[in-house]
């Protein structure tokens, strides 16, 4: 009987090492009460956003071509029907990240019943897609994964999780998850990256093809530019009109054109940064 006792004993701390060994279940994603959520990798946690920082899709001006097709691929995923990853490439400031926020918003109150969920990843949390991923595939709601300002440097090799993630990995990219991102890198790997690639690989041309082949994960391509003076000019008013500034339109014309000259570059954040420095001297607050 001792020889009993001890052999179950045995048995006993083997299933508890066994335990502590194997990987705890994802945690259950609760994507209820808002429409927007960030990821917190570090408490694998999706906190809920009330209310989110985007502005109306009518204010966002010199991209109708983006517009219409960010939005359509968006109303295609929201209603269960094939859409591709998105890729937002270009120059800073020139309405990316507004787009997919502004976008998100239309599609939402366009397909209600679609009650499609915009999550966003940090940066730095890319190399925890997988367990994000884990979570969403159980969620019984579409989403839309975005993630701002992607890019890799020298030494990173998180960006080999996400070509796989993207298309290539065995389990592949959940049926109710796409992925947009921004990115001010058409490839997305930073030039001294890839030179170092090619010093080291067998053949020059594979490291190349490694750069390329991750842009190639999108389906979808998108690029931005900054904007001549008559489109910068009338996102400025379009914000003074829509935030109900007192000021005559020729002065801010005026305005718009010296403020656009120091900064050196034509851009929605430009426009954006006047409509700010307007407001504050006028004294009147910016409609929410």
């Amino acid at each position: 009987m001792p020889d009993l006792d001890r052999i179950a004993h045995s048995l006993d701390r083997i299933a508890e090492s066994l335990e502590r060994l194997a990987p705890a279940p994802p945690p259950e994603a609760h994507l209820d009460g808002a429409d927007a959520f960030v990821w917190h990798a570090d408490r694998a946690w999706l906190e809920p956003v009330t209310r989110v920082n985007r502005i109306p899709l009518d204010l966002l001006q010199g991209i109708d071509r983006q517009i219409e097709t960010l939005a359509e691929n968006t109303r295609r995923f929201a209603r269960g029907l094939p859409a591709n990853n998105a890729l937002l490439w270009g120059a800073r400031g020139t309405g990316k990240s507004s787009l997919v926020k502004a976008v998100h918003a239309a599609i939402v109150a366009d397909v209600p019943d679609a009650r499609l969920a915009l999550v966003e990843i940090h940066r730095e949390d890319i190399a925890t897609l997988p367990r994000l991923l884990s979570i969403l595939r159980s969620v019984d709601r579409r989403c839309l994964l975005f993630c701002d300002d992607l890019s890799f440097d020298a030494h990173d090799t998180s960006y080999k999780s996400l070509k796989a993630l993207l298309e290539g990995g065995i389990e592949g990219r959940p049926e109710t998850v796409l992925f947009y991102a921004t990115s001010n890198r058409r490839h997305l790997l930073a030039r001294e990256m890839v030179e170092n690639e090619q010093s080291t690989a067998l053949h020059a041309g594979e490291a190349v093809e490694e750069k390329v082949s991750l842009s190639d994960r999108f389906g979808l391509w998108l690029g931005f530019h900054n904007v001549d003076q008559p489109t910068f000019v009338s996102i400025v008013l379009g914000y003074v009109r829509h935030h109900g500034l007192s000021i005559d339109e020729e002065t801010v014309r005026r305005e718009a054109v010296q403020w656009a000259t120091t900064r050196g570059s034509r851009s929605g954040r430009v426009a954006w940064q006047y409509i700010q420095d307007l407001a504050g001297r006028l004294g009147q607050p910016l409609a929410e």
